[in-house]
């Protein structure tokens, strides 16, 4: 008995079956007329069998009719293809199949937009017809590839010791870093629940709990704006969590489950294993950026003793301001005016007045190297030839110089830095470099000079409660990020444990232990019953995929994205609610122009 809709897939037919009836079940990818016979590439889940028909097949006025992106149900003979005619892209390219009887089981309306072939079409139709977007093969590689991703961190984790359990999606509010989505509450009118922005709280329980390694694929919501590499509403984080642990623990039990991962999903890529740790401070100077691109080998050094005091006034005048210094890209092989010009030329079109550059060239008159460019000549070729040999360069090299108060230039830093590399072909492809960025500030200045948290607030700070009792602007806590290739794709610490410590470090950021109480209340009171030294991380699975899939945008491996206007265009999302349902919420919408 021949099963209702299909005998074989689309992609299992070959040499071995060929003179036996099959059925096959699938939509139809494209249709070929080649005069007299109907060519119909036949794409299921799994790949494309081609199908013919002729005058003589009793299916022939059937096929006639068919149009791409119809679902049929084809019967027919295997037939080897002529050798001529095979096709060794595709797992079927050897043979084909002669239709006998057809049935259509969904017919399509005219397309909005192609399945075939892979042609670049608006974000908006896109996201509007997402479910034809991801028949697109591209489209559905991405898809399956983040279904085995999210599977091996599965397995990995469960081989590293650790237990999946879930958390909540509706709990109370909680100050995370980003606005949460809240929920009225129909059973206590005027009160709200909060989707949560990550399961902190919750996986801290389970440790003080009594449990010791926890993970779980938690979706985290975000009431956030949209950036290529971050979706605004909601993504799934691998969230991880260890009692009794230090910060190298925590290390060592990612490093194995990442690394394998991107070793299996990209074998074409080297993954080294040498995973430096860089301290923040240090990452900002030598890249301009806390989550730096270690393939492009440039570091960038201070050089301000250099220029002190010198005849290039810019910089001199500069350098009697306190907090201020003068930092070097150092450009190998970019020893050229016309290189030098063109990056004068990108650092003008980013805003600022231009790089002052220095290069080194053979003397014109043979006596060998001469340092070039009009910084050179007004600091004279002592100070040239210092920052030459601390900077390690040669002929034919250059460094690009800016200065002022570090945290105005320093992310520009960190883009030129990037294009240089790029401009001579200086970084590594094919390669993901990861490394540890350690030591983060606890607190930081806000605009208006008070003092906050710089990033997680239930972070332990390095030093303990002693730390807590001079500048708070010099603790650095037990906070790291894993770097890959540009991008944050971890986040963790160690866990302050400690009421009292907690209590001491958010009042250093303005909150009294009554607000710690009222926000926190359920993980300050579990604390004081006896709570293990823990701490974990989180990784980015939406950002991770993206890297394995070397995309750049996130809304490509995303199955269902909002657009960049958190709407869901295909479910109509976010809509107007009912005067039933707002009623019932006990709930009014204030009109826009009020």
């Amino acid at each position: 008995m021949m099963h209702a809709y299909r005998s074989h897939t689309c992609a299992e037919l070959n040499t071995a079956h060929v003179g036996q009836t099959v059925r096959l079940s699938g939509w139809v990818h494209r249709v070929r007329d080649h005069g007299g016979v109907l060519f119909i590439d036949l794409r299921d889940h799994y790949g494309i069998t081609q199908v013919l028909a002729d005058s003589d097949s009793p299916a022939f006025a059937a096929v006639e009719k068919v149009r791409a992106e119809w679902v049929i149900r084809i019967d027919g003979r295997v037939k080897a293809r002529d050798a001529a005619l095979v096709n060794p892209k595709i797992p079927t390219g050897e043979v084909e199949v002669y239709v006998t009887g057809l049935e259509v089981l969904g017919a399509a309306e005219e397309l909005p937009m192609p399945v075939f072939g892979e042609v670049d079409y608006p974000e908006e139709t896109r996201l509007t017809y997402r479910f034809l977007d991801l028949r697109r093969e591209k489209l559905h590689r991405n898809m399956m590839l983040r279904s085995n991703v999210v599977r091996s961190l599965r397995n990995r984790m469960w081989g590293q010791g650790f237990n999946e359990f879930q958390t909540p999606i509706i709990t109370a509010s909680s100050p995370e870093g980003a606005r949460d989505f809240l929920v009225p509450s129909r059973l206590h009118p005027g009160k709200f629940y909060a989707l949560p922005q990550a399961p902190q709280q919750f996986k801290q329980l389970i440790m003080v709990a009594g449990f010791d390694r926890y993970f779980q694929i938690a979706p985290c919501f975000r009431d956030e704006d949209p950036r290529a590499d971050r979706s605004p509403t909601d993504f799934y984080q691998l969230d991880v969590e260890m009692s009794f642990v230090e910060q190298e623990d925590v290390f060592a039990a990612v490093q194995p489950v990442i690394q394998g991962l991107f070793e299996e999903f990209r074998p074409d890529c080297k993954v080294p294993s040498d995973w430096p740790r860089i301290a923040y401070k240090d990452a900002l100077l030598w890249y301009g950026s806390d989550k730096p691109d270690l393939r492009n080998p440039i570091r960038m050094q201070v050089v301000s003793e250099h220029f002190r005091g010198s005849g290039f006034a810019v910089f001199a005048k500069l350098l009697e301001n306190e907090g201020t210094e003068i930092r070097a890209i150092p450009a190998p092989t970019g020893g050229s005016r016309k290189f030098c010009d063109r990056m004068n030329a990108y650092a003008q079109k980013e805003g600022l007045p231009g790089m002052g550059y220095i290069f080194w060239r053979e003397a014109e008159d043979g006596s060998g190297m001469e340092a070039a460019g009009p910084l050179a000549k007004n600091i004279g070729p002592e100070r040239t030839e210092a920052i030459r040999q601390q900077l390690g360069l040669g002929l034919g090299d250059a460094a690009f110089f800016l200065g002022g108060k570090p945290e105005q230039f320093e992310a520009f830093a960190g883009r030129a830095r990037n294009e240089i590399g790029r401009e001579l072909g200086l970084a590594e492809t094919d390669t993901f470099r990861f490394a540890w960025i350690v030591d983060f500030p606890m607190y930081e200045k806000t605009d208006d000079g008070k003092i906050d948290f710089s990033h997680n607030p239930f972070s332990m700070p390095q030093g303990g409660m002693e730390a807590l009792m001079g500048d708070p602007l010099a603790v650095h806590a037990y906070q790291y990020d894993l770097a890959c290739n540009g991008y944050e794709l971890i986040s963790g610490g160690i866990r302050n444990h400690k009421p009292e410590i907690m209590y001491k470090a958010f009042e250093l950021a303005g909150y009294p232990n009554s607000e710690v109480d009222k926000r926190f209340g359920g993980m300050v009171k579990a604390f004081k019953y006896g709570a293990p030294p823990h701490g974990g991380c989180a990784m980015g699975i939406d950002r991770a995929v993206m890297l394995l899939a070397d995309e750049s945008n996130i809304r490509e491996v995303i199955m269902f994205p909002m657009n960049q206007r958190a709407e869901d265009l295909l479910m109509g999302a976010p809509s107007e609610p009912t005067n039933e349902q707002l009623r019932e919420l006990r709930l009014r919408v204030v009109p826009k122009d009020q």
